[in-house]
Formats: C-alpha cells, structure tokens, sequence
C-alpha cells in the first residue's frame, strides 16, 4: 500500500511533467482547477493521469467533489486498490 506521502509526490510529478508548472503552486489547499488552469479536456487529462498512475477510477459524478489538491490526494488515498 502506497502511503499518502508517496502518493502526493506521485501525483504532483505528474501533474508538473504535464503541465509544465512550478512544483511550490502545488499545495494541499490551492484550487486544482485555477492551479493548472484547467479546462474540460486538460481535466480528462488529469483524470488519465490518475487512473493510469494508480489504476483509480473517478467517476463524473465525483470529480465535482475535487476542488483542491487535499481533495485530489484524499480521493487517490481513499479509492487506491487494496493489493498495492
């Protein structure tokens, strides 16, 4: 099982490999969407990112629930196959 601190750095190289910003506008309580200036498809993109990373599925119904990256890590966290 990943531990939420491997998980955060996981994540946030990602998301600063594919959108190219500077790792300090990462932090737990910025907004995901105004941090990476996010439109509809870069947010598909970031989705990708997650599910292919950490084989976690986020359904339409609950990206609305992810508004800061605590929130994106808490969901990663919480949705993370048991066997890992």
């Amino acid at each position: 099982m990943m531990t939420r601190e491997e998980i955060i750095n996981e994540i946030n190289k990602e998301i600063v490999d594919e959108y190219e910003i500077d790792p300090s506008e990462i932090k737990p309580d910025a907004i995901v969407y105004d941090t990476l200036h996010l439109d509809s498809l870069s947010l598909v993109d970031l989705i990708g990112i997650v599910q292919y990373k950490f084989k976690v599925l986020i359904p339409t119904s609950d990206i609305r629930t992810i508004k800061t990256f605590k929130d994106l890590y808490d969901y990663i966290e919480s949705h993370l196959p048991k066997e890992q």
